[in-house]
């Protein structure tokens, strides 16, 4: 029997708990052998839940451990890069949480230093909401001739109470550029598109509403430092035009879904519903079941595991695709700045 192969845990969120450590854990052969986070008692708290044998008082001591053949980065975006980076160095694998990046910049020496370790795997966890529909959706975009139009819609009231403390969601400091759903939004539509299709220009509008909220800790008040409501149009390099609209403080009923219209219909994606729906030209939307045997879920431990063993390439994703929607994300701050 093959020898183990023992993951470091640098972060242990909601997304760690729920499918990373549970993900590795249900593969045979591979170990979940050592947890660091926040706080020594909040790796504690999680190792103990888990059956996880020991922790780690700093990030960079999983890294160290020479008991670690991979990482799996469960940070917010402002440690990815510099953990990213040194795991590679060290020998380790990586499967770093999205976004890639606080920025381009990041992102571009994260595909440097993967690239420069060619015996590793390098992985962003993957936008999830049409893993099950990725194959069909591709099938319909090419039986639907010239895409026209790409649309990106998110608009609810996620933050829009005002007393509802700051998160990293809402602070440069520790998200970058990434804006709200924007980013996972794109990369969706990205992967439906293909390779070689992306965006040569975009043009921003946003706005702070609330800007400044409770601190998380419940000392005092701070400051809003990523807009709460944004739109965009944009151009991509196949002639389509690109629409977004994006709000986390808006009031009434609230939108979440991708659209891409094409010569002889469209397909819509409602990430509410979990449901895609195919409208022919001049015809009604109908709701569309994934294609026999292309439903393949959430499985991106496995892939990961997969990846390292076997030597399966890394598609979902790749940093090649993080850097592609990363400079897509930069495009879109830098319009921000121009017009302020």
């Amino acid at each position: 029997m093959a020898d183990p192969l023992r993951i470091g845990i640098i972060g242990a969120g909601a997304n760690t708990r729920s499918m990373h450590i549970p993900g590795f854990q249900a593969i045979d052969g591979v170990e979940a052998v050592t947890i660091a986070n926040r706080t020594p008692e909040s790796a504690q708290r999680v190792a103990d839940e888990f059956g996880v044998p020991r922790i780690a008082k700093r990030w960079q001591d999983v890294i160290e451990d020479d008991a670690v053949d991979a990482v799996c980065i469960g940070t917010w975006p402002y440690l990815h890069a510099e953990a990213t980076i040194a795991a590679l160095s060290a020998g380790k694998h990586v499967l770093t949480e999205a976004r890639m990046a606080m920025n381009l910049d990041e992102a571009k020496q994260m595909l440097a230093a993967a690239g420069s370790k060619p015996d590793l795997v390098a992985q962003i966890v993957p936008a999830p909401f049409t893993l099950e529909y990725d194959a069909t959706a591709q099938r319909l975009l090419r039986e639907l001739g010239q895409v026209r139009q790409v649309r990106l819609v998110h608009v609810g009231g996620a933050a829009a109470d005002p007393t509802s403390p700051l998160t990293w969601r809402q602070r440069t400091d520790l998200s970058g550029h990434n804006i709200m759903t924007m980013g996972i939004m794109f990369e969706t539509a990205q992967r439906w598109l293909g390779q070689g299709v992306d965006v040569d220009w975009v043009q921003a509008d946003a706005t702070t509403v609330i800007d400044e909220r409770p601190t998380a800790i419940g000392q005092g008040r701070a400051p809003v430092t990523i807009p709460d409501s944004l739109n965009f149009i944009g151009r991509y390099n196949n002639g389509a035009q690109l629409l977004g609209h994006f709000s986390c403080v808006a009031s009434g009923f609230p939108v979440w879904h991708l659209d891409i219209q094409c010569s002889s219909g469209s397909i819509l994606f409602d990430v509410t519903e979990s449901k895609l729906y195919l409208t022919h030209t001049g015809g009604t939307p109908e709701p569309v079941s994934p294609d026999s045997g292309t439903a393949i879920g959430w499985r991106v431990e496995q892939d990961f595991v997969d990846s390292i063993r076997d030597g399966k390439p890394v598609t979902l994703t790749s940093f090649a695709d993080g850097v592609r929607y990363m400079d897509f994300t930069d495009k879109v701050w830098a319009s921000i700045l121009r017009d302020r």
